[in-house]
């Protein structure tokens, strides 16, 4: 027996006959203590047991009181109770270990079904931390972004991931459903559909991603070229013109395609050098390119913002050199919608080329930054997006057609082409882009040096009504021509109108202008009222000669008025277009017109026609047609007396050019005139009064019918000119190409000299087929007049 188990026996058999002779807790306690002591010292549960019974059988006076066996047998117990709770504990923890290998072995298995299944999934399977850093893929994951399982973990940024591309969440950083676009580890572009959920461990709280990725490139390609088609059919759908098919279409193409450049070369005549539209950087060089192109059967993406490039640009012009000119020319006369590759030196494609149109003489060209790769779902898209604008560039064409084949229909019918002097005209069609409508005007000139003036207003729009304001214009010229007055006119046209369908309530006001007496007579068939301005005075609506429209009830008399025309006064004639407008009284757009005459006294007439229509024209843009004729009346004589003196010339020069606006002097012709005055001036200044006291110029300039005559004398000595004048003596020839007739008159008084232009007549050309529409249809036809 050990010394310690003897040790320990013996303050066992103390402790416990102190307990039996005076029981109490103190007693219990040491006794569990002792238990506890047991426990540490190894001592064995059936070496206490035995112990505890043979003290108790020596002692007498225990067996003599049975009382103090059950003590006795309490003082044991609590012993034993320590030792009682460490074997239950142990036989637990025993049973926990068995239930935890059990449990162990049970996910070992589970383990790997989770494993197999996990591989055996068609989709991409992940699980990434709350970080963002996948922890785990499997074997698909791997093939669908080229990183697999055995370098996991991939933290954030994900090799993967698209850093330019803003908006789209990386896998494993949020719990939802989206697709993200993703770069392969090849180098390819692909489209994924991520679906993960978030999960929270039991052991540790921490919250991880679990989900599937699939590959839907395809669907969202389709989808792109789906909508990529429909933004440029859209985009192109509204355009009328070919420049804004071509404004429009290109930037998409090009912005779709991702390309650099786009460009459309147009052979005008099939021959010679093209037009050229282009967006982005335009190739000046074709170095990049193979000059026999290479068909793949492919198409690119693109969308552009194009601009019309026939001439200079802020970086210089658009020109094509020769191998890209050829290139573009081969590509023009194939087989419509044909698309060919350019291929760069080292493989991929630099550029893609195709015709445009139905007729031959058109090609698109498309530049990317660098040779890429194309796919035959790129190509689709790329033949998609240019049978679009191939489609819409035709249609604008033959609508370009149609549009000048109007124009030039309007025009005809619209107005002379040819007007006298001091006249502006201007139609501002309600209808845009075709520019057809009953509105017109008309000025004759007449034998007896008169002018007849008419403007009309047909009831309707369009080509319908512009078929009734040709029959009208056309019996309201002859009834000029053979010397009908206003009233007459009207009175006859109510028989011409009442017999052509749809020219029922017709509005006309007819005029004959005597610029030689400065009178106007004048007839209104329900129309708008001419308004009369003279020189920097309030202008003033002329009420007279006022009947009902043509065609509408018989009348037996059309009435006349006459009114004065003061020297350099405007007169303007229009339709109601111009100042019926809604939510505006009609009485303020003749206050309006009157105002803006008064302030342009001394412009030229068409400036005046400019100024009425930016005064009156409403937010939104005229609503209905507007014809306008403006005149001016010859102003009174310009008469300047001034000290022969250099300095007064300069103050000469701008009394004239003053003088020659009132007048409706073109600018050129004005700038010729004042030239040749200012060198007959200088003449007198330098030379009439040498080595005498300096006397007095005088300068007269009026209008003699259509002419513009100018007198300039003084009272000094007339000095011929030189024979050899040297370097200078050239100012008689240059007033002799300046006007168009120059004569000397000189005695003793002095010297006279007189100069005289005849105003010429200005012609408008008719509209050119190709060209008539190159403007956006929101801007007005306008023809002016000096």
């Amino acid at each position: 027996m050990s010394a310690v188990l003897v040790a320990f026996l013996d303050d066992y058999s103390v402790a416990m006959r102190r307990h039996v002779a005076a029981p109490g807790q103190a007693g219990l306690s040491e006794g569990y203590d002792l238990g506890r002591r047991a426990l540490v010292e190894g001592i064995s549960l059936l070496d206490l047991t035995e112990h505890h019974f043979r003290t108790v059988a020596r002692d007498a006076e225990t067996q003599a009181d049975p009382r103090r066996a059950e003590v006795a047998l309490e003082f044991l117990l609590q012993t034993m109770a320590a030792l009682d709770i460490a074997t239950r504990g142990y036989l637990d923890g025993t049973r926990r270990y068995e239930q935890q290998r059990s449990r162990a072995e049970d996910l070992e298995g589970r383990d790997a079904f989770r494993t197999a299944l996990v591989e055996s999934l068609q989709d991409g399977f992940f699980v990434a931390d709350d970080h963002g850093t996948i922890v785990e893929v499997n074997s698909a994951f791997g093939v669908l972004t080229g990183y697999g399982a055995t370098e996991v973990p991939f933290g954030l940024p994900h090799p993967w991931a698209l850093t330019d591309r803003a908006g789209y969440p990386q896998i494993g950083t949020e719990a939802s459903r989206f697709v993200m676009p993703v770069r392969h580890r090849d180098g390819r572009e692909r489209w994924l559909a991520v679906s993960a959920s978030s999960l929270v461990k039991q052991e540790n709280d921490e919250r991880i991603f679990v989900g599937t990725v699939r590959d839907v490139t395809a669907e969202h390609d389709a989808q792109a070229r789906d909508q990529a088609a429909s933004r440029l059919a859209t985009a192109v759908g509204a355009a009328t013109s070919m420049v804004e098919v071509l404004a429009v279409g290109l930037d998409e193409l090009r912005r779709t395609m991702g390309a650099e450049t786009a460009l459309v070369a147009i052979w005008p005549s099939r021959t010679g050098r093209p037009d050229v539209y282009s967006c982005g950087v335009t190739p000046t060089s074709s170095e990049q390119a193979d000059p026999e192109p290479e068909t793949n059967g492919i198409a690119p993406q693109f969308t552009a913002t194009p601009m019309r490039q026939s001439g200079p640009r802020a970086d210089g012009p658009v020109v094509l050199d020769d191998d890209t000119q050829a290139l573009l020319d081969r590509s023009r006369r194939q087989s419509a919608r044909g698309l060919s590759a350019i291929t760069g030196d080292e493989g991929g494609v630099d550029a893609v080329v195709a015709p445009l149109g139905e007729t031959g003489d058109a090609a698109l060209w498309v530049r990317f930054g660098a040779p890429r790769a194309v796919s035959a779902a790129d190509w689709a898209l790329y033949s998609l997006l240019v049978g679009h604008l191939s489609v819409a560039l035709q249609r604008a064409r033959n609508f370009d057609q149609a549009r000048a084949t109007s124009l030039t229909l309007q025009r005809a019918m619209l107005g002379p082409i040819e007007l006298p002097p001091r006249f502006s005209v201007h139609y501002e069609p309600a209808l845009p882009p075709l520019e057809i409508g009953g509105d017109w005007y008309d000025v004759v000139p007449l034998r007896d040096g008169t002018i007849g003036v008419v403007v009309g207003d047909c009831v309707g729009r369009g080509l319908s009504a512009a078929v009734v304001m040709g029959q009208l214009r056309t019996a309201a010229r002859a009834l000029l021509l053979r010397g009908a007055g206003p009233a007459q006119l009207l009175a006859e046209l109510d028989a011409v109108a009442s017999r052509i369908p749809g020219a029922m309530c017709t509005t006309v006001c007819a005029a004959v202008l005597d610029p030689e007496r400065g009178m106007v007579r004048y007839s209104n068939a329900g129309h708008m009222p001419p308004v009369l301005a003279p020189p920097g005075g309030p202008g003033r609506i002329l009420e007279g000669g006022r009947a009902v429209p043509l065609a509408t009830f018989d009348t037996p008399r059309r009435p006349e008025a006459t009114t004065a025309l003061p020297p350099g006064a405007t007169l303007v004639l229009f339709t109601d277009g111009l100042v019926e407008q809604r939510g505006y009284d009609i009485a303020d757009g003749f206050v309006k017109i009157a105002e803006v005459l008064s302030e342009t006294g001394a412009a030229l007439p068409r400036d005046v026609a400019d100024a009425v229509l930016s005064r009156l024209c409403p937010p939104a843009g005229y609503d209905d047609d507007v014809a306008m004729v403006v005149y001016r009346q010859p102003p009174e004589p310009l008469r300047l007396d001034f000290p022969a003196a250099a300095a007064e010339l300069a103050g000469v020069r701008r009394g004239l050019y003053r003088w020659f606006a009132t007048a409706a002097v073109p600018h050129d012709l004005a700038a010729d005139l004042v030239a040749a005055a200012n060198e007959a001036c200088s003449n007198s200044v330098e030379h009439a009064y040498r080595d005498t006291e300096p006397g007095r110029v005088s300068l007269t300039a009026r209008c003699d019918g259509d002419r513009v005559v100018l007198e300039i004398a003084d009272n000094g000595r007339w000095i011929p000119t030189p024979t050899d004048p040297g370097y200078r003596g050239r100012g008689v020839e240059m007033m002799r190409v300046l006007t168009e007739d120059l004569t000397f008159d000189h005695d003793e008084n002095g010297t006279r000299v007189r100069m005289w232009v005849t105003l010429p007549s200005i012609t408008f050309p008719t509209a050119n087929p190709l060209r008539a529409s190159s403007r956006p249809p929101a801007v007005s036809s306008r023809q002016n007049s000096f």
